[in-house]
């Protein structure tokens, strides 16, 4: 689908209003035309620093920013590539620890749309273009890369020699996609095929470490792993990882570790966390050290992940004492994130907002008997579910009561049931949602 990238640079939304006009609009998977446009720029994506390639369902962006975390608490510096966007365009492209400058972006947006004539290239094919070329031009002692869409055939796939491979969670997202048959591709459960897409990184002599996944999944990334002659890391077996004590302990070949727990919220960073630390020691590339992995765990923050909103805009319109969450999670494992976390609070007024190919069931159901009320929002500028949908479903199928409609976030928040007491508050179930939640809360990430 297209993104809807804007920028407040002219000479920057002058290209991208450029790319929108000359992309197919929709996600198109394959290395085709990557590879094409590369070559075309000189193969920018064969002189990077060391790379850490990372894919999975969800999970991954929080998995690369501990990566970056580790990094940089070792003195190194990380280019990171991930998507999407939340506020800003620039988000995508992190050069030596920095978001990407206007004007260097508006240059190399310009540079590579021009190579690309003629090629139908897509959006993010574009913008993973982009980012090689900037990668390529700056020193820096590590790269961070995440999968857009799946991983066989997404366009970071032209990666060649990365010093690691991770694999966060896996789970049904993206089916229209990741699930169409294909020539060559035996007929697999729809989850097994997710695990097929997700396992197509793996690389010839480089490790791929992974989580701890069913056991049917767990085959089939094995099997990738195989035929691409990479070297299988997976959680349970070389390397795990548990969290007791208020602390988490993991172990591998080369030892133990005690490390903090992870100050973002959700248990579930825990194992995020965790796949990166495992990431880090299993290759001979760069070196950090013990403090500089305990330091990520208390260092690392990523916007829309279970987040606290600050003080802004938006919490000022609940009473003193009220908490916004915010999360982007919008499948039915994010839905059991959220629950895991909700699990032992109080009950929480739920703003929800959802694309329409998402199933809203099934992310609300693991939490639903949190849900004290449910207020629908739409999204602007993309097909969604609408807000009458979506309180009908929660009233009918989950029972909420307290069901409503608003016409956006602002209305959503000044109308809150119980307005006269302290709330709390979890905003969730898209990204582009969290984006705008950012935006008129003054959090535009940097």
């Amino acid at each position: 689908m297209p993104d809807h990238a804007t920028s407040t640079d002219p000479a920057v939304q002058a290209q991208l209003d450029r790319l929108t006009m000359l992309s197919p609009g929709k996600d198109v998977l394959g290395l085709g035309r990557i590879a094409a446009l590369l070559d075309r720029l000189g193969n920018p994506h064969l002189h990077l620093p060391p790379v850490f390639h990372v894919s999975g369902t969800n999970g991954k962006g929080s998995t690369c920013a501990f990566l970056r975390g580790a990094i940089e608490a070792a003195g190194l510096t990380a280019h990171v590539y991930s998507s999407p966007h939340l506020v800003r365009f620039n988000e995508r492209i992190r050069v030596a620890g920095r978001l990407i400058d206007d004007a260097t972006l508006s240059a190399l947006l310009s540079e590579v749309l021009d190579h690309a004539e003629g090629l139908e290239a897509s959006f993010f094919e574009v913008t993973t273009a982009v980012a090689f070329c900037a990668f390529a031009r700056t020193k820096a002692d590590a790269c961070i890369v995440e999968v857009g869409l799946g991983g066989r055939l997404d366009a970071t796939n032209v990666l060649t020699k990365p010093v690691a491979c991770g694999i966060a969670s896996l789970g049904l997202d993206h089916e229209a996609f990741l699930l169409a048959p294909e020539d060559g591709v035996p007929n697999m459960r729809p989850l097994d095929r997710i695990a097929f897409e997700k396992a197509g990184i793996a690389k010839s002599g480089a490790p791929l470490v992974t989580q701890k996944y069913s056991a049917s999944m767990a085959s089939t990334v094995a099997a990738q792993a195989s035929v691409q002659n990479a070297i299988l890391q997976a959680r349970g077996e070389s390397w795990d990882a548990t969290v007791y004590e208020g602390r988490l302990h993991y172990r591998d070949a080369a030892g133990k570790l005690n490390l903090p727990l992870p100050h973002m919220s959700g248990t579930h960073q825990a194992d995020n966390a965790a796949l990166a630390v495992a990431m880090l020691r299993h290759q001979t590339a760069i070196h950090i050290p013990e403090a500089a992995l305990s330091a990520a765990m208390e260092w690392t923050r990523w916007p829309a992940r279970m987040q606290t909103l600050a003080a802004g805009p938006l919490t000022e319109l609940l009473p003193d004492g009220s908490q916004i969450w915010l999360d982007g999670g919008h499948n039915p494992d994010a839905g059991a994130a959220i629950a895991k976390t909700l699990e032992n609070g109080a009950s929480v007024h739920v703003i929800i907002g959802m694309l329409k190919n998402k199933d809203a069931l099934g992310f609300l159901t693991p939490f639903a008997p949190k849900i004290a009320s449910l207020t629908a929002v739409p999204i602007a500028g993309h097909e969604h579910h609408t807000p009458i949908e979506l309180c009908d479903l929660s009233h009918t199928k989950l029972q909420i009561t307290k069901t409503r409609a608003a016409n956006d976030i602002v209305t959503a928040l000044k109308h809150m049931p119980e307005q006269q007491a302290p709330a709390n508050v979890l905003i969730c179930g898209s990204l582009y949602l969290a984006g705008e939640v950012l935006r008129l809360n003054d959090q535009t990430p940097d």
